[in-house]
C-alpha cells in the first residue's frame, strides 16, 4: 500500500513537471526566439535576433504591433534558411522610451542596429506605419536593401490629386472611432477565428499606445521618392483592408520603377496576421526570384 501510494505520489509529480514544461512550451513563443536588449547610440531597442548564417530578413511592425507581430513569419523564414531580425519600435513593445532616449528619425536607429549587428546587406519587410520606415530607410541606404517589401501601407506619401480624390472618396464616416480589431481585421477572419483575434489584441496592447508621438521620417515620402528607389520591391496589399484600401496602395506603387503586386485575398489590413501562408509564400518567392540555387 506504501509503496502503491509512493508510486501514485511520483506518477503525480512527473505528471505535474510534465505539465509545467509544457505549459512553458506553450508559452515560449515565436515571438521571443532570441530577444533581448541592444544598447545604440540613440538608445536600448528590443530586438529579436534568430542568429546563424543565412541571410538576413529585417521585419519592421505595424503602429498597431510590435516584433510579436511576426509570429507567423518567424518560424517559417528562419525554417527557410534565413536570419530574422525584428526590433520593438521605441516606444512599442519592450523598446520603452528611457529618460535618455534620442529623438532621431527610426531610419537612424534601424542604421545604427544592422550596423551593431554587422550587417552589409539585407531584405527589408514593412508592414503598415513599418512601411514608411522602410521606405525612408531604403531610400537613405538603398545600397544595404537588397530587397524591400511594402505591406498594406499608405506609406504616409504626399500624394497627387488623384491619391487625394481617392481618400475623399473612399473615406468611411467615424471609421477612425472604431476599435482597433474592427478597423484591422477582416469581418471573415473576426468571425472565423476569435482565438487569433484575441491574440492580435494582445499584441496590440503592446503596440504605439494612441497618444505617442509619432516617430520622425529622415525626409517626407513623397512620390519622387518612391521613383527613385532602384532595388526589387514587392508591394502587398489585403483585398478587404478598410484602413489601406488596394486601390490607394496601387496609386503609390504605379511610382516605383520595379515592383510586384501581389493582392491577398480574404485579407484586411493585418495581411500578414489573416493570411500567414499566402503572404509567407509571397516574400519567400521574391526574395528568392533571380537568385541562383
Amino acid at each position: 500500500m506504501h509503496r502503491s501510494m509512493g508510486s501514485l505520489r511520483c506518477g503525480l509529480a512527473s505528471l505535474a513537471q510534465l505539465a509545467f514544461i509544457l505549459a512553458v512550451v506553450a508559452t515560449a513563443r515565436a515571438d521571443d526566439p532570441r530577444g533581448g536588449y541592444i544598447e545604440l547610440p540613440t538608445g536600448k531597442l528590443w530586438v529579436l535576433d534568430t542568429g546563424g548564417a543565412g541571410e538576413p530578413v529585417v521585419l519592421l511592425h505595424p503602429r498597431t504591433g510590435n516584433s510579436a507581430i511576426w509570429e507567423n513569419q518567424i518560424p517559417y523564414f528562419v525554417a527557410a534558411g534565413f536570419r530574422v531580425i525584428a526590433p520593438d519600435k521605441p516606444g512599442a513593445g519592450r523598446s520603452a522610451l528611457a529618460p535618455d532616449w534620442k529623438q532621431v528619425p527610426y531610419a537612424e536607429t534601424i542604421d545604427a542596429l544592422v550596423d551593431h549587428l554587422s550587417l552589409t546587406q539585407f531584405t527589408l519587410v514593412g508592414a503598415a506605419e513599418g512601411g514608411y520606415f522602410a521606405l525612408d530607410y531604403a531610400a537613405w541606404k538603398p545600397g544595404r536593401i537588397q530587397k524591400l517589401v511594402l505591406a498594406s501601407s499608405g506609406l504616409g506619401v504626399q500624394v497627387d490629386e488623384e491619391g487625394r480624390a481617392f481618400r475623399h472618396n473612399a473615406a468611411i464616416p467615424g471609421f477612425s472611432k472604431l476599435p482597433p480589431e474592427v478597423r484591422e481585421l477582416s469581418p471573415t477572419y473576426r468571425g472565423l477565428n476569435p482565438a487569433g483575434v484575441r491574440r492580435w489584441l494582445e499584441i496590440e496592447e503592446h503596440g504605439t499606445p494612441e497618444n505617442a508621438v509619432r516617430a520622425l521620417l529622415r525626409t517626407p515620402n513623397t512620390v519622387e521618392k518612391l521613383a527613385a528607389l532602384r532595388m526589387p520591391v514587392l508591394v502587398i496589399a489585403g483585398d478587404v483592408d478598410l484602413t489601406t484600401p488596394s486601390g490607394a496602395i496601387r496609386l503609390w506603387a504605379k511610382h516605383l520603377a520595379h515592383h510586384e503586386f501581389k493582392l491577398i485575398t480574404e485579407a484586411g489590413h493585418a495581411v500578414m496576421w489573416e493570411q500567414p501562408q499566402a503572404f509567407n509564400e509571397a516574400v519567400l518567392s521574391f526574395i528568392k526570384s533571380g537568385q541562383t540555387p
